[in-house]
């Protein structure tokens, strides 16, 4: 039998309202701390009511485009939006999918490679100054669980501080988004146990010796140590998950019964 496709929803005149001023802002050039229209020029301009226009500033506001201001010089404020609320959207989608490292890696073999040589003399002493702190940061990380946890999220903000350089705003976002999913998988997949003193070791020496490159502006140099990089974090992120999967085989009731299980987990076994 087959499937008739159910309708699309059609739009709210609020949505359709708050869609024709995100195109004017583009149109317009407006920047941040820019001013939209007062809600009465938006009634009048629309057509419709108070609710209609205050249900559409307020679906910018939820979208982290505009900010609301009340009482005397209030009203709708141009903000730039962040892309944290954009990255946990798309992870949240992706959640339900049994996203695993590999398909993560497909994706940031690629991607930071490209970001790596696109940043080539782009760094000024600022960004070598962050990324020499955070490689000094990941190297005194001390031999206890939080440490092991908290270096982890170090060697991915390594390259956040890259991304931040790219001027290709689309690639920087992939690059950390994709960091945003590594980092949503160490806490999952508690990726930073065991101790894994080679992987800490080859991300220690591929840092200094790309910061050496992009010093030196060697694209090249960049790209074939990102390249060998990426490949390297890939292989020790399957080992990690071959051996969790190992030990959820051998004993699953473990992993719940453990201090550290969440209220959730507590409540599920107590309904068992």
């Amino acid at each position: 039998m087959v499937q008739t496709p159910s309708p699309r929803r059609r739009q709210k005149l609020a949505e359709l309202i708050s869609d024709d001023i995100k195109r004017w802002i583009a149109t317009e050039g407006m920047v941040e701390g820019d001013r939209l229209p007062n809600e009465r020029t938006l009634m009048e301009l629309y057509g419709c009511a108070k609710g209609t226009v205050r249900e559409a500033l307020k679906i910018l506001e939820v979208e982290g485009l505009i900010t609301l201001k009340t009482g005397p010089g209030g009203g709708a404020v141009l903000h730039t939006p962040s892309m944290e609320p954009a990255s946990r959207m798309l992870r949240n989608f992706l959640h339900f999918q049994s996203l695993d490292g590999h398909q993560v890696y497909q994706l940031r073999r690629l991607l930071e490679v490209e970001m790596a040589v696109s940043v080539v003399g782009r760094l000024g002493e600022d960004d070598f100054a962050s990324l020499e702190a955070n490689m000094e940061s990941c190297e005194c990380a001390q031999p206890h669980e939080e440490d092991h946890r908290r270096q982890r999220f170090l060697e991915l903000e390594f390259h956040n501080c890259l991304a931040r350089a790219c001027p290709n705003p689309l690639l920087a976002f992939m690059c950390r988004f994709l960091n945003d999913m590594l980092r949503d998988l160490v806490v999952v997949k508690k990726a930073y146990i065991p101790e894994r003193k080679q992987f800490d070791e080859a991300n220690h020496r591929y840092h200094r010796d790309l910061v050496a490159a992009f010093r030196a502006e060697d694209s090249e140099r960049v790209r074939t140590l990102m390249s060998e990089h990426m490949c390297d974090a890939e292989g020790h992120m399957s080992a990690l998950e071959a051996e969790m999967a190992g030990q959820m085989l051998i004993a699953p009731e473990s992993l719940s019964q453990g201090s550290d299980a969440s209220p959730l987990t507590q409540m599920a076994q107590q309904l068992r």
